[in-house]
C-alpha cells in the first residue's frame, strides 16, 4: 500500500482530500439532482411513472452492478488511474443525458453514466484509504462523508434552480466542466496507489451476472405483473452468489471479507438504511412540487439544513466514533432518520415549511450526519487494507442496490403509477404510505445495527483476508 503515512493536516492531505471528495460528490449529486427535474423531463418526454423510475434506476443498476469491478480494476491499475477514466466517461454520459431526445435515449445515457460512477466511487475512498495515516483516517472519512453528503443534499436544490431558471437538461450539462476541475486536481496532487499483490483475471462473468440480475429484478418489480423477470433476476443472483463462491479467491467479492461478522451485519444495515433513503430521496422533492404547490426552486431548498448538518457534523461524528465506537452513534442516528421520515409523512396539501418541512429536515440532517460516517469507518476497519478498494465498492453496490430495490418495488405497492405524477390526490397518499414504510425500514437497521456492530470496531486491527 502506497503513501499510506499522508497527514491530513498537510497541504497534500488536504488536495487528496479536496479531490476524492469533488470526485465521489459528482457522481453522488447526481444521485439526487435529478429527482427535483423528474416532472419537467416526464412530460417533456411524455414519460409515466415507470419512465421516471428507469431514469434514476438506470444509474442504479449499472452503478451497483458494476462497482465492484470499478474498486478491483482500481486496486490492480491504479486507483487514480481508474477514478480519473471513470471522471471523463461520467462527463461524456453527462452530456449525452442532457441531449436525449426520447425518454428511451435518456434512459441508455443513465445506464452509461452508472459505468462512469462504479469507475470513479470506489476509488475515492479507497484513495483515502490508501494515502492517510491510520490515525488520520476515520476523521478523513468523517470530512467525505460528510462533504459528499453535501453534494447528495444539495443535489434537489441545485437542480430546482437549473429547471426553474435554464431548463431541467441543465441538471446534466453541469457536469462535465466540474468534471475538468476534478481532474485537474487528481493530476496534481494525488498520488496513485494500487494494490502489489494482486494477479489473476478479472471476474467478467461475476460483474454481468450481477448487473443482469439487478436489471431484470428491477424490471419485474417496476412492473408488478412482470413475474418472470424477476424470477429470472433472482435466479441470476443465486448464478451470481455460487459463483463467487466457486471462484474465490479471484471472485469478484473476495468471500473472506463475508468471514467478518461485523462487515456482513453493516452491509445489512446499509441495505437497508439506503433502501429507505431512496424511497425518500425519489418521492420528497416530487411530493413538494406536485401536492405541496412548491416551486422547483424553493423544492430544493427544502432539503438545505440538511445539507448544512452534514456540513457541520459529519467529522465530528467520524471523531466521536473514533474515540468511543460507532454502535451507539450510528444506532441513534438512523433512529433519528426513521423518526424523521414520520414526520415528512405529515406534508400534504398547503404542508407548511415552518412546522413540517424545516422540523422534519432538520432531524433526518442530525440522523444522517450521525450515522454515515460512522458506518464508512466501519466498513473499512473490517478489511485489511489491501482490500480497501473491494471493501469500498462492495459497501458502496449494497447501498446503490438497497436504493435501486426500493425505488423500484416501493412505488407501485403504494399505488404510484401510470400517470400518479400528474394526479396530486393519488400521489399524496402514495407518498404518505412510502414514507411509513421508509420508517419501518430504518427502524429495522438500527436493531441490527445495535446487536451487531462492536463497540471497539474501529480499534482493532482488522484480519488479512484471503
Amino acid at each position: 500500500m502506497d503513501n499510506a503515512s499522508t497527514a491530513l493536516r498537510s497541504p497534500r492531505g488536504r488536495w487528496i482530500l479536496a479531490a476524492t471528495v469533488l470526485g465521489s460528490g459528482l457522481a453522488l449529486l447526481d444521485g439526487t439532482v435529478v429527482n427535483v427535474a423528474l416532472p419537467f423531463l416526464g412530460r417533456e418526454l411524455d414519460a409515466g411513472m415507470e419512465g421516471l423510475q428507469w431514469t434514476v434506476n438506470a444509474y442504479m443498476v449499472t452503478l451497483a452492478g458494476l462497482i465492484l469491478l470499478g474498486g478491483s480494476l482500481g486496486d490492480r491499475y491504479g486507483r487514480r488511474k481508474i477514478f480519473l477514466v471513470g471522471t471523463v466517461w461520467f462527463a461524456v454520459a453527462s452530456a449525452l443525458c442532457g441531449l436525449s431526445p426520447t425518454i428511451e435515449f435518456l434512459v441508455g445515457a443513465r445506464a452509461l453514466q452508472g459505468v462512469g460512477g462504479a469507475l470513479l466511487t470506489p476509488g475515492s475512498l479507497a484513495i483515502i484509504q490508501a494515502s492517510f495515516a491510520r490515525e488520520d483516517r476515520p476523521r478523513a472519512v468523517g470530512l467525505w462523508s460528510g462533504l459528499g453528503g453535501v453534494a447528495a443534499a444539495v443535489g434537489p436544490f441545485l437542480g430546482g434552480w437549473l429547471v426553474q431558471t435554464v431548463g431541467w437538461r441543465w441538471v446534466f450539462l453541469i457536469n462535465p466542466p466540474l468534471a475538468v476541475v476534478v481532474v485537474a486536481v487528481a493530476l496534481r496532487h494525488v498520488p496513485e496507489s494500487r494494490d502489489e499483490r494482486a494477479s489473476g483475471r478479472f471476474d467478467v462473468l461475476g460483474a454481468a451476472l450481477a448487473a443482469l440480475s439487478l436489471t431484470l429484478i428491477a424490471y419485474g418489480l417496476i412492473r408488478k405483473e412482470a413475474a418472470a423477470p424477476l424470477v429470472a433476476g433472482v435466479a441470476l443472483a443465486v448464478a451470481f452468489v455460487v459463483t463467487e463462491i466457486r471462484r474465490s479467491p479471484a471472485a469478484l467479492v473476495p468471500v473472506g471479507l463475508f468471514r467478518s461478522r461485523v462487515f456482513t451485519a453493516v452491509n445489512v444495515v446499509t441495505l437497508i438504511m439506503y433502501a429507505a433513503m431512496g424511497v425518500v430521496f425519489f418521492l420528497l422533492v416530487v411530493q413538494l412540487q406536485v401536492v405541496s404547490g412548491f416551486s422547483p426552486l424553493a423544492a430544493g431548498l427544502a432539503l438545505l439544513p440538511a445539507t448544512l448538518l452534514m456540513l457541520l457534523l459529519s467529522a465530528r461524528a467520524g471523531e466521536v466514533a473514533r474515540r468511543y465506537g460507532p454502535r451507539l452513534l450510528m444506532t441513534a442516528g438512523i433512529l433519528l432518520a426513521g423518526a424523521s421520515f414520520l414526520w415528512m409523512s405529515t406534508i400534504g396539501f398547503g404542508a407548511s415549511y415552518a412546522l413540517q418541512v424545516l422540523p422534519s429536515v432538520t432531524v433526518f440532517g442530525l440522523g444522517l450526519s450521525a450515522a454515515v460516517a460512522p458506518l464508512t469507518s466501519t466498513v473499512l476497519a473490517t478489511a485489511d487494507d489491501r482490500y480497501a478498494g473491494t471493501a469500498s465498492g462492495v459497501n458502496n453496490a449494497v447501498a446503490r442496490t438497497g436504493s435501486l430495490l426500493s425505488v423500484a418495488a416501493v412505488p407501485p405497492l403504494v399505488g404510484l403509477v401510470g400517470d400518479a405524477f400528474e394526479n396530486p390526490p393519488v400521489f399524496d397518499a402514495g407518498f404518505r404510505t412510502a414514507m411509513l414504510v421508509s420508517a419501518a425500514m430504518m427502524l429495522a437497521s438500527a436493531l441490527i445495527t445495535f446487536l451487531t456492530i462492536r463497540t471497539n470496531v474501529l480499534t482493532e486491527q482488522p484480519p488479512t483476508r484471503p
